[in-house]
């Protein structure tokens, strides 16, 4: 679309169930959680599975660009096509509703199975398990399971139970 100027080559959107959206700009506060975060994720996860940074998810006619996403594979794996599953997807949030009501519904219907919102306004991990079909939501899914996770708490990745952090280390001090 940029090529045929219907958007600007600078201009970062996604699309979300056939609408163009557009991202805001990362705050210094964001880019530097979103990196300092891939480094303890892609160390929770190790071989077999790449993290992939603000890179596009694709879900027919959405393609959203989570903070991160853990899928499995190599990154050569997805050099002719954008993975359409993902075993983990984050967005790092200083207080977005739009994580927690669009995304969240978006993530659900295309079978994601676990999606986490770090909340950097709270410094709390909002973590959504259980993927179902909900009428009330934007995209007719949600998370049967919503856990919010404080600092001192620990969670481990449902598709790496054994890989266990403290839910404070995954802030930037």
């Amino acid at each position: 679309m940029a090529e045929v100027g219907i958007l600007r080559e600078d201009e970062r959107t996604e699309l979300i169930e056939g609408d163009i959206v557009p991202i805001p700009p990362a705050s210094p506060e964001h880019a530097t959680q979103t990196m300092a975060l891939y480094e303890r994720v892609r160390w929770l996860f190790g071989r077999g599975y790449h993290v992939r940074v603000q890179s596009p998810l694709a879900f027919g006619e959405s393609e959203p660009m989570p903070d991160l996403a853990v899928v499995k594979g190599k990154p050569a794996d997805y050099k002719h096509a954008h993975p359409a599953y993902a075993v983990l997807v984050i967005e790092v949030a200083h207080s977005s509703l739009y994580d927690r009501t669009v995304k969240t519904s978006l993530y659900a219907k295309a079978g994601i199975p676990e999606y986490w919102i770090v909340d950097l306004e709270h410094r709390q991990l909002e973590v959504y398990r259980e993927p179902m079909e909900s009428p009330d939501s934007a995209f007719g899914y949600t998370y049967r399971v919503r856990m919010l996770l404080q600092p001192s708490d620990t969670i481990a990745p449902l598709e790496r139970p054994n890989r266990t952090v403290r839910v404070g280390r995954l802030f930037v001090v």
